[in-house]
């Protein structure tokens, strides 16, 4: 049923485990949006990277038991998918004009608009690290915090660049085709999960390639395109002044991105987490690593895990009520230096 603002609700709680998708309409498309929990709750968003939704970029962190009760219990969340990438998508007519990055963003304004959320905690991956930062950076009053996984600030170096335009013209040609699939396996996991002659694929990365059979190759090409065409916001990081939580596997091949990032924002209100022997998306290949730096800090916002904190907090989140000697690097535990959250073998 369409309501009075626009948008259709869509109750498919028996596929996204008690979820609702709404389909905001925005000026740039429709946009669809999962949410979870009590909406009575501080608002957490979330925004996956190229090719992916909520299923299969933030499933394996969700289903981490530690983490989900965290999150879960802390927060309503709202998945929101790239337009076009939720499940059971149909292709995007091709005559619509392709959003930009930045039209992107602005939608992130129109579905907190929508629901009518105030100050957001804020979730993405890579690309979708890179549209809610730079929403953050337009709208610093919306976003209190940002947890940030394998993150963009940089417009596309020549080898990301070919490599993009390599993808596109198969997505043209081809469709989600095989070699499209390793293209995009290579940009998500590390080598240990993508397997080679000796060692199988694993089961995350089949659980992947599967879910990459639904998406629409003319959808993840015109996101592809935005990404492709991204500026540097580089410049424009050091304004920033949201606490910072950046996590960044060994193996990503956006590694050095993501430490010129950290490295730029302000050293106050930023830290950063490498995480050995994995990819890009540690929400899927290393969920646990992300729990105890998550746990110190969501501490000073006064969040807490259920055994830690006995009930679900139901006001907005209030910068007010932010230590910001929690919430240093030093009292979370963590360096700007990238530190190791496994120790390797001697």
């Amino acid at each position: 049923m369409t309501d009075s603002y626009g948008a259709v609700s869509v109750d498919v709680g028996t596929i996204y485990l008690g979820g609702k998708e709404h389909r905001v309409k925005t000026a740039s498309g429709v946009v669809s949006v999962i949410v979870y929990g009590d909406r009575e709750k501080p608002a957490l968003i979330t925004y996956p990277d190229l090719a992916l939704n909520h299923m299969s970029c933030f499933q394996g962190l969700f289903f981490c038991p530690e983490a989900a009760s965290l999150l879960l219990h802390n927060f309503c969340i709202y998945h929101i998918s790239p337009p076009g990438h939720e499940l059971g998508a149909a292709p995007i007519c091709p005559n619509d004009s392709a959003p930009s990055a930045e039209n992107l963003a602005d939608q992130i304004l129109e579905v907190l608009n929508f629901f009518g959320l105030g100050v957001v905690m804020c979730m993405g991956v890579t690309a979708g690290a890179y549209i809610l930062t730079l929403f953050a950076m337009k709208h610093r009053e919306r976003v209190l915090g940002l947890i940030l996984v394998s993150p963009l600030c940089k417009a596309p170096s020549w080898s990301e660049w070919f490599y993009n335009k390599v993808i596109s013209n198969l997505l043209y040609y081809y469709g989600m085709c095989g070699v499209v699939k390793e293209f995009l396996l290579q940009r998500y996991f590390s080598k240990e999960v993508r397997g080679n002659v000796e060692i199988p694929e694993s089961d995350i990365a089949q659980a992947c390639r599967r879910l990459l059979d639904e998406r629409q190759s003319v959808n993840v090409m015109r996101f592809l395109d935005a990404i492709d065409r991204r500026p540097d916001i580089s410049s424009g990081l050091k304004k920033l002044k949201c606490r910072t939580l950046i996590f960044i596997g060994d193996q990503s091949p956006f590694y050095s991105e993501a430490v010129h990032m950290a490295a730029t924002l302000d050293r106050g209100y930023c830290a950063l987490v490498e995480v050995q022997a994995c990819g890009s998306m540690v929400t899927e290949e290393q969920p646990h690593a992300m729990l105890i730096p998550m746990e110190y800090f969501l501490m000073g916002y006064g969040l807490y895990r259920p055994s830690l904190f006995t009930e679900s907090p139901r006001s907005p989140l209030s910068p007010s009520c932010i230590s910001p000697e929690l919430l240093s690097p030093e009292s979370m535990g963590l360096k700007l230096k990238p530190i190791k959250t496994r120790i390797s073998a001697a």
